[in-house]
């Protein structure tokens, strides 16, 4: 088959590779259906996660169709359409048994594209099938359903709930990429008076407005304090949500909340950033980072299935997989692209 392939800082390789077997008795064989790419993965490719291995296929967001599974599967079968999470989860360890399966110790955990081979192939290898994989109901488009493998549990779990968002809140995001654009629409599922996306690309506030940002700022035009200025009272927001991963989105989060509020990390860092101590001391913040357990899963596909999450305009660019290298250029550079998220399809 052929697969996207990571051969250290910078270098992938588009071509073939040894067709994906069932090892465990838990594994499902699927077929990639449609697939996308994550921020993570260009992560990956600066080096930032040293992790991945010479050789691994990348990517860990797939829809697709179970072709074999092994004989401990019981819950998919051959034939079924599936979601392929991001995370896969034993199901058995301390961690799973609390459904935080993002630190699952028994062998799952963030593993596909990362520490076993990903999805961006023609086929995957899916350990822990029963509990890893989501059969996708009728009248769910392989696109949308596409989003919520990783975009839409990560930034509801990661942001808005470990933000805590309540009614009435006034919630900043800093960064409106598609983890941004998922924080705004799922934020928006517990009524906060107030959203506010910060971005210095007018395309992705455009996005932000589309999704229902009520404020949108360039932050080279505001500062922090003129950022806080559009609470309800002036002192700040109640959440701050960092969906960049980078030093200044975190340390821009840490300046914009209120006392007594909360920053959620959702990005991804490759570089230190710098924690204010001496201002965030007296101030009763609370800081939140965490990797997605997907544990919202089941509820999130429930919502989009039912009409309730809108998430028509988070796609952007469409591409067959053969072309997997043309939109890993087009994805990467998305200040001259506008692209958000790009979707993959077998053709």
């Amino acid at each position: 088959m052929k697969a996207l392939t990571y051969h250290g800082p910078g270098r992938r390789t588009w071509g073939e590779v040894p067709d994906p077997v069932v090892r465990d008795p838990e594994d499902a064989i699927v077929r990639v259906d449609a697939v996308t790419i994550c921020g993570t993965d260009l992560h990956i490719l600066k080096g930032d996660v040293p992790e991945v291995a010479e050789g691994r296929v990348l990517g860990h967001e797939a829809v697709g169709t179970v072709v074999a599974t092994g004989p401990g599967v019981r819950t998919v079968a051959e034939g079924d359409r599936v979601l392929v999470s991001c995370i896969s989860a034993c199901g058995r360890c301390g961690y799973c048994r609390q459904a935080a399966y993002g630190q699952c110790t028994g062998g799952g955990g963030w593993i596909l594209g990362h520490l076993v081979d990903g999805t961006q192939a023609e086929y995957v290898r899916t350990p822990f099938a029963d509990s890893s994989l989501h059969r996708l109901p009728e009248g769910v488009s392989d696109e949308r359903a596409l989003l919520l493998a990783d975009i839409l549990p990560t930034s509801f779990e990661v942001g808005v709930r470990n933000g805590r968002v309540g009614p009435g809140d006034t919630v900043v995001i800093v960064g409106a990429g598609p983890i941004g654009l998922a924080a705004i629409t799922t934020a928006r599922l517990y009524s906060p008076g107030r959203i506010i996306a910060v971005d210095p690309a007018r395309s992705r506030l455009d996005a932000a407005e589309r999704a229902g940002a009520d404020e949108l700022i360039d932050p080279s035009v505001r500062d922090a304090a003129a950022i806080r200025a559009f609470s309800s009272d002036g002192l700040g927001a109640d959440v701050a949500i960092e969906a960049v991963g980078v030093p200044e989105a975190f340390e821009l989060c840490t300046r914009v909340v209120r006392p007594g509020g909360r920053v959620a990390n959702v990005g991804v860092h490759g570089r230190p950033a710098t924690l204010h101590l001496e201002d965030l001391w007296i101030k009763n913040v609370t800081i939140t980072t965490g990797l997605v357990d997907t544990s919202s899963t089941p509820l999130l596909l429930g919502l989009l299935a039912a009409g309730r999450l809108d998430v028509a305009d988070l796609v952007t660019h469409r591409f067959g997989l053969e072309e997997m290298q043309e939109a890993y250029d087009v994805f990467a550079d998305a200040a001259d692209t506008g692209a958000l998220k790009v979707a993959l399809f077998r053709t």
